[in-house]
């Protein structure tokens, strides 16, 4: 499950980047800015819809651990009809409120009207990927890891390939990264739809009075999931507030670094979204031994693949510099980051698998509690503290902010688990 997942999304976030480096190769420091504040922004969309999947996991695996398939399946197709439904509702909020938020995170100018011309081209087209964010979810609550990398490889292959057209051989710049991403989302949802449908038949016609019913219980596993997956951009957007104060160079520089973390330590962000199907179906299945083995051996898992993508960025750090052209501030929080921060995300990776656990075990608002205290309490003092040492300050306040919160996500779950076998 996670090496399959670790290669879809390894795909996603290798066209982030390569985003990213086609944009870099235009030597403009502003398009690399305005691709950082815009990226803060739609981050929020996208860990919305992540939320989203999670609830879709969380209700679909026990379902189907429990053999009933046709509860799944109606799960399965209202829970679809909600995240696209829901996810139009908050582009339609976001779209005319794009300007004065990416003003608010610091952004000015020039690199302020590119940052909006990205998201008002992009914004239309999440809803199509809420869905096939869903679709993926489903094929992982039946164990079909295969068919729901698919989903994201092709999506990924085709944003790569679209980027080189339309930003190295048309010239269009970020215009071209924003229709690159339009694009790669319809590709997304068509590959999801055709897996879910004529593979697996976990989807059909709505049930228009049985919706009724639905609807509040795939809100009441959402809103957390979702509350939940929006304080890692909220602490993000705290970052790149902080960073727009010491100029264009330190954000370029943090929207690399941003687009470095998910490919360096892209198997726990896979680890994290694989965990889930199986602790549910065990779950499902009352089997709390295996619960108990999953989410050891996700931690160790978490802690082997910090460390290994710490030696890595460790030998890569001066390349990096290199190939995005990187000067000044930029370049020295990118070596910063990559020779001595790194080892620090091991408590991301364990605060994001502890919260998985929570969602599939049905208590959504832990991991809603945990990662938005490390959000706040764990971000907001330790950034505003550091800042007064400079960029590579905010940087250091954000990695050492999250140490308590994942070690207490662990206490957590450990006491979760107990308390629903004995119940």
């Amino acid at each position: 499950m996670t090496g399959t997942s670790a290669i879809g999304l390894m795909a996603i976030f290798a066209g982030d980047f390569a985003n990213i480096l086609f944009l870099g190769s235009l030597r403009d420091q502003e398009v690399l800015a305005a691709a950082g504040y815009a990226s803060t922004i739609l981050f929020f969309m996208i860990s919305a819809g992540i939320g989203m999947a999670i609830a879709v996991t969380a209700l679909v695996a026990p379902a189907l651990g429990a053999r009933d398939l046709a509860h799944a399946r109606r799960l399965s197709t209202h829970a679809a009809l909600f995240a696209a439904v829901a996810m139009s509702i908050m582009v339609a909020v976001l779209w005319p409120a794009s300007a004065p938020l990416l003003g608010g995170l610091g952004a000015g100018g020039r690199t302020l009207a590119l940052a909006r011309d990205y998201l008002w081209i992009v914004l239309p087209s999440l809803p199509l990927l809420a869905m096939a964010m869903s679709a993926s979810a489903v094929l992982r609550s039946a164990g079909d890891a295969q068919r729901a990398m698919y989903i994201t490889l092709i999506g990924a292959a085709a944003a790569v390939a679209l980027d080189v057209v339309f930003i190295l051989w048309l010239g269009f710049g970020i215009h071209g990264a924003a229709l690159s991403a339009v694009i790669s989302h319809t590709v997304m949802l068509a590959v999801g739809w055709w897996s879910v449908v004529r593979v697996h038949g976990l989807l059909e016609r709505p049930h228009w009075p049985l919706l009724e019913h639905d609807v509040p219980l795939i809100a009441r596993f959402t809103l957390p999931a979702v509350l939940t997956q929006l304080a890692t951009p909220a602490g993000g957007a705290v970052v790149t507030a902080a960073m727009s104060q010491f100029g264009h160079e330190a954000v370029a520089g943090w929207t690399v670094i941003a687009r470095v973390i998910p490919i360096a330590f892209g198997a726990i962000f896979s680890l994290s979204a694989s965990i889930g199907p199986i602790i549910g179906q065990n779950l499902g299945a009352r089997e709390f031994g295996r619960v108990r083995a999953a989410l050891k051996v996700g931690l160790a898992l978490a802690a082997a693949i910090t460390a290994a993508a710490w030696l890595v960025l460790a030998i890569a750090a001066p390349g990096l510099v290199s190939i995005f052209n990187a000067t000044g501030e930029a370049a020295a929080l990118i070596a910063f980051f990559c020779r001595w921060l790194a080892p620090l995300f091991v408590f991301f990776g364990t605060l994001f698998v502890c919260n998985a656990a929570c969602n599939t075990l049905g208590r959504p608002h832990y991991a809603t509690a945990l990662s938005w205290g490390r959000a706040t309490l764990g971000t907001v003092p330790f950034v505003t503290l550091g800042s007064y040492w400079g960029a590579q300050g905010v940087l250091l306040g954000h990695m050492a902010g999250g140490i308590a919160f994942g070690l207490a996500a662990v206490v957590v779950v450990q006491r979760l688990i107990a308390r629903l076998e004995a119940a």
